[in-house]
């Protein structure tokens, strides 16, 4: 759509298609805004997830001096919280609530610890850390829920912010589409200011041109951008740098749009790092970005190296029951063995023997051939949907991933961890180009975002994707965040056959 003089017209939103089209607002409209029951819903959850568990644990052990230990723990969870910036308006409703909350935790429990030893409180040691216990999972889930609360609204086109994007034809397309992938952001492209004369394809607006070659004079890029600020009520200004938006145009841009309040912001074009990783240095007056390689060693590797094999061992104990279950129903089920093993590859390139309860007939590697022309996966994994391969208590097995299971003796061994890639097959890494290589960097996991996004419902392209993000950006927290999704997954059956 190109726009000319006269009324904007409504603007279709750069979204999926599901998603309801925005209509113009008025300049006085707060789109960006949260709701202003957020940060208070957001104390209160905190506040009561330190102090009820902690008056119940002490009332309960017959303390005369419940109800004050309730307060402070309250009052510092609260405090620590509120130093860390949990509770601006920026960042409440965001994702990764769960690792957050655990480092809060921790610095809770330091905090509280110190205020201990200085004033020589004497109450039970044990009964004051197992009452702190709840503080985290609470404000986790409380702040998930504030998440999913601003997400419906901005698939509803409220609590975001209408967005100008100027850039070259080709580069403003990826970045629209990218944008439009996704309905979790507060990001809406309502037009587009192309350099050059080539047409964008995007879904937004055409609302100025710029030229190709540095103007002589500044106003030749600020007047129409500002114009179509203006005009488009826009809240932001996303610029895509290239070869034709050298450092002084876009210093210049940046006087003309601060000068209206307007923020600018820089897409540098690095895709799936996380903003942990990305540090903002200035060198010489130049602005750098500082991207840190991703979490191959130290502590943080070595806790979750002990962390796999005690989570798994514990978890082999306290499943004893449901492997003898499993194992007779195999059994009963269909002639074969009840462990089926395969050769996979592992971290670096290493085969491995990965164990599974049999959820197939005995001679399913000889039949997958016959089924080659059937599968379903548009990339190197072999899937159907109704494999005629598997057996009934096998199909059962798959939904509730209780398969699964004897790949903890694996994780025991070293050979895998319980959050990671996918672990993939000979044949399928013998295809793989560089970038799926990548995938091998890290062990493969029992469970890992593959398992918890859609699972067999994805696309390879998607599955890669998601392999990628956890190599890249692995961290403790997102290793917890992956445990605990996989429950309700696990529960909900999704993507399982």
């Amino acid at each position: 759509m190109w726009l000319s003089g006269g009324t904007i017209p409504q603007v279709p939103v750069a979204r999926p298609a599901q998603t309801q089209v925005i209509r113009e607002q008025p300049p006085t409209g707060r789109r960006t805004g949260r709701p202003v029951w957020y940060a208070p819903a957001a104390v209160i959850g905190d506040a009561a997830g330190a102090a009820v568990p902690v008056y119940l644990a002490f009332a309960l052990a017959g303390s005369t001096h419940a109800a004050a230990y309730a307060t402070v723990a309250a009052a510092a969870w609260l405090l620590v919280r509120g130093a860390r910036d949990r509770y601006c308006e920026r960042r409440l409703g965001e994702c990764d609530n769960a690792g957050p909350a655990l480092q809060d935790w921790l610095v809770l429990v330091g905090l509280l610890a110190v205020v201990r030893a200085a004033t020589g409180e004497e109450s039970p040691f044990l009964v004051a850390l197992a009452a702190l216990v709840p503080c985290a999972p609470t404000s986790a889930v409380v702040h998930t829920l504030i998440h999913r609360h601003l997400v419906a609204r901005r698939r509803d086109g409220r609590a975001v912010r209408r967005a100008l994007v100027i850039g070259e034809a080709n580069t403003v397309d990826g970045l629209v589409s990218h944008l439009a992938k996704w309905t979790d952001h507060e990001l809406i492209v309502v037009g587009v200011c192309p350099i050059g004369d080539e047409d964008p394809h995007a879904l937004a607006p055409v609302a100025a041109r710029l030229g190709r070659q540095a103007p002589p004079r500044p106003s030749a890029d600020s007047a129409p951008v500002l114009e179509a600020a203006r005009r488009l009520d826009v809240d932001v200004v996303l610029v895509v740098p290239g070869p034709y938006m050298s450092g002084t145009r876009l210093r210049r841009l940046s006087w003309a749009l601060h000068s209206e309040e307007r923020p600018l912001v820089v897409v540098p074009g690095l895709t799936e790092v996380a903003g942990r990783r990305v540090g903002v240095l200035s060198v010489a007056g130049l602005t750098m970005l500082n991207v840190a390689p991703p979490l191959r060693r130290g502590l943080a590797t070595l806790l979750k190296s002990v962390t796999d094999r005690l989570g798994a061992a514990l978890l082999i104990v306290l499943l004893a029951p449901v492997f003898v279950a499993v194992a007779l129903a195999v059994r009963l089920d269909s002639p074969g063995p009840v462990v089926h093993r395969q050769t996979r590859i592992g971290r670096g390139g290493k085969p491995f023997t990965m164990a599974k309860f049999r959820t197939m007939v005995a001679d399913a590697e000889r039949l997958r051939h016959q089924l080659t022309g059937t599968n379903e996966q548009d990339g190197r994994m072999f899937k159907i949907r109704r494999d005629p391969r598997i057996t009934r208590v096998g199909r059962v097995l798959r939904r509730c991933s209780l398969d699964e299971l004897p790949q903890l003796f694996n994780v025991v061994r070293g050979h895998m961890s319980l959050v990671g890639p996918r672990p993939p097959l000979p044949d399928e890494v013998a295809g793989y180009d560089e970038v799926e290589l990548r995938r091998l960097a890290v062990k493969p996991g029992l469970t890992g975002l593959w398992q918890v996004s859609g699972r067999s419902d994805l696309s390879w392209d998607e599955t890669v994707a998601l392999d990628l993000r956890y190599v890249d950006n692995w961290s403790p927290a997102g290793d917890l965040g992956v445990l605990v999704r996989t429950v309700r997954v696990v529960v909900a059956g999704t993507g399982a056959y």
